[in-house]
């Protein structure tokens, strides 16, 4: 039976795109109520040091593990070699604090973190553009396994990867070195379907987001042609189980298929209106539940 680990990101009590969304919030209060909650381990944010020993002290002194962190690709602006330069610090860092993947995300004309622009002007590459997303990726991917880190793809709305169609041309199209992080609540708000990408990349998907969407919110910000953000304002994501997105048939196929690694709840909300114990609390219960009924062990 697989086992899998329980993680969460920081955004249930500080958002690094909107930062007024808990600003004040202190790291400690993060790091003290995640663990509180229950989880094992914690994604990367602003807050957190960018040192390796600061790093693991902090986290170390909750008895939390690093699971990964966001990483922003511009493949479309720069080399693969120009890329690889970029991520170094980034790459030293979760080596160095036991992360075994790297989120990564290319960023080039996306509008996610533009409270101003809607989710329908996000970007779409030509041909050519595509060319150079992929062989970059390959390239930086292939560079990243050779250091012991394995890439996972974040396919995002407002950026260059968000419908399914993206997803599977950029899987059908790279290598082993490029892998692929399945962000639930992205890829529904994007009109895909989680269970069909879990069946088709099963042995490429090594790191899961488990984030939720109420799809009353998600029809009113492609109604009225809002911002990813203000959709994040209006109560887009919650935690899983609180939502409308059905978890358990992509969950129960990679269980099937061996998926062992991390599960993360990633819930973008206003800690003024989700308070965010009580939602980190309610994302652990329900995640752990989905996990058992998926097939899955729990790491302690």
């Amino acid at each position: 039976m697989p086992t899998v680990t329980l993680g969460i990101n920081p955004l249930t009590w500080t958002n690094d795109d909107l930062p007024s969304l808990g600003g004040a919030t202190p790291l400690e209060t993060c790091l003290k109520e995640g663990r509180e909650a229950g989880f094992s381990g914690f994604e990367l944010g602003n807050k957190f040091p960018r040192t390796p020993d600061a790093l693991s002290q902090v986290l170390g002194a909750h008895d939390l593990a690093l699971v990964s962190g966001w990483y922003s690709a511009r493949l479309l602006e720069r080399s693969p070699e120009e890329e690889i330069e970029a991520v170094q610090d980034h790459m030293n860092l979760l080596k160095q604090c036991g992360a075994k993947v790297m989120v990564l995300c290319e960023v080039t004309h996306c509008v996610h973190g533009d409270q101003q622009r809607p989710l329908s002007q996000r970007p779409h590459l030509s041909d050519e553009e595509w060319q150079r997303l992929l062989h970059g990726l390959d390239v930086v991917g292939d560079y990243l396994k050779s250091q012991g880190i394995q890439l996972v793809y974040h396919h995002h709305l407002g950026t260059v990867i968000e419908s399914q169609a993206d997803v599977e041309r950029l899987m059908d199209n790279t290598g082993e070195g490029v892998g692929l992080l399945l962000d639930f609540g992205h890829l529904r708000g994007a009109g895909g379907d989680p269970l069909a990408i879990a069946k088709r990349y099963s042995q490429r998907i090594h790191h899961v987001h488990c984030k939720d969407l109420r799809f009353p919110v998600l029809d009113a910000v492609r109604n009225r042609d809002k911002s990813f953000l203000n959709g994040v304002l209006d109560g887009l994501f919650t935690v899983p189980g609180d939502g409308n997105v059905d978890f358990l048939p992509a969950l129960t196929h990679l269980c099937e298929q061996g998926y062992q690694g991390w599960l993360v709840v990633e819930a973008e909300q206003d800690p003024e209106v989700a308070h965010p114990l009580t939602y980190a609390r309610l994302g652990y219960r329900n995640l752990r539940q989905l996990a058992e009924q998926a097939g899955f062990d729990i790491a302690a």
